[in-house]
Order: structure tokens, then C-alpha cells, then sequence
């Protein structure tokens, strides 16, 4: 398929669940130890939605999740990235800068085991199963446990690695669509445990 070559509006719009009495503290401790100075922010009483490059999108919305894990508390987060989506508009593109990752270097020392469920949803393409089959091939080779599930794919492994996956998902998948989503929830510190899976 021809590689699109339109400006498109991407972002994510996700959800934070601390299972934990403080969960407010949870919440607003992990939002202070991240620099979101890369991508805009909206929450209201539902979710918060980002908006602004791949790179600075999957940073961002690992750190968040990462800082909230780090606690011990048993934390879940579910959400969309998607790029090209109908219900944004031209009005809502902002120049964006392509500068460092502002939270890598603080994520590469937090060490953290997960448990996510991703599907991958490629439009207008003809060919869409053979995307997604592409991409978990790629998956398979990365230090991470995939396994199929209900409507979705697992990946039990590290958090770090989970969200280099799901990276790669995307940013390859909208070399040949213009218009995807990737919904994923993925959750840390699990009192529960699938049997023969990760600890999360």
C-alpha cells in the first residue's frame, strides 16, 4: 500500500486506575514526576487526552504509568492512540517540537513487570490482516511473552519493553494507513495472577 503522506493529528486519550485508598495522591504524585512540557494536555472527570508527537505521546503515557506502578500500588491503565481520526480537525494539529525524550532517562532505571492487552485497528486497508500479523511477528523477536486473548494480543514482560512494543506498533502501521487506532490496558502490581503468565 502507498505510505500516506498527510498531516495528521495523533494523540491518546487514556484513563488511570489506582486500586489504592490514596488514589488521588497516586495520581497527582506520578503527574508531578513527569515533564509533559512536549505535548498538550486536557483531562476532565473521564480520561485525559494528549496530543503531540509519537515519540513524546508513548513517553509521556509510559512515564505517567510507570511513576503511578512505582508505588506498589496495583495500577491499571487503559486507552487509545490513534492517528488520523475523523473526530479531530486540522484546527486541532500544533506544531510540536521533535526534541528529547524529556522522561527516558528517569524510566530506563524503574524496572517494573506488566501484564497488557493490545489490539491493533489499521483502516482503510484492504490488506489490514497482514499488517497486523506483520507487526506481531516483529513482536514475538522483542524480550516480552506474547500470547493471544479475547479480541486482543498479551504482552507480559516489562513495562519499558510492553511500550517499546506498542511504539513500534504504531509508528510502523501508520506508514500504511492513514487512519489507526491501538487500544491497549495494561496493569501492574496485580493481587491476581494469570497462571502462566507475569507477575503483575
Amino acid at each position: 500500500m502507498k505510505k500516506s503522506t498527510s498531516t495528521t493529528s495523533e494523540g491518546c486519550q487514556f484513563t488511570l486506575f489506582p486500586m489504592s485508598d490514596d488514589f488521588v495522591k497516586v495520581i497527582l504524585s506520578a503527574l508531578d514526576e513527569v515533564d509533559t512540557t512536549n505535548i498538550s494536555m486536557q483531562t476532565d472527570d473521564v480520561s485525559t487526552f494528549i496530543q503531540g508527537e509519537t515519540m513524546h505521546l508513548f513517553d509521556v503515557t509510559q512515564a505517567i504509568f510507570l511513576q503511578a506502578a512505582s508505588t506498589g500500588a496495583h495500577v491499571a491503565m487503559s486507552g487509545t492512540f490513534s492517528v488520523g481520526c475523523a473526530g479531530e480537525h486540522d484546527k486541532n494539529i500544533h506544531a510540536f517540537k521533535e526534541g528529547a525524550l524529556l522522561n527516558k532517562k528517569k524510566m530506563q532505571h524503574i524496572s517494573q513487570q506488566a501484564a497488557c492487552k493490545i489490539a491493533l485497528y489499521p483502516m482503510g486497508s484492504d490488506n489490514y490482516i497482514d499488517v497486523i500479523n506483520e507487526q506481531l511477528g516483529l513482536a514475538r523477536k522483542e524480550n516480552v511473552k506474547v500470547s493471544a486473548d479475547h479480541y486482543s494480543t498479551r504482552l507480559d514482560g516489562d513495562v519499558n519493553d510492553i511500550f517499546k512494543i506498542m511504539e513500534a506498533f504504531f509508528t510502523n502501521t501508520k506508514k500504511e494507513v492513514q487512519r489507526l487506532s491501538l487500544t491497549f490496558t495494561i496493569s501492574a502490581n496485580s493481587p491476581s495472577k494469570k497462571e502462566g503468565g507475569s507477575n503483575d
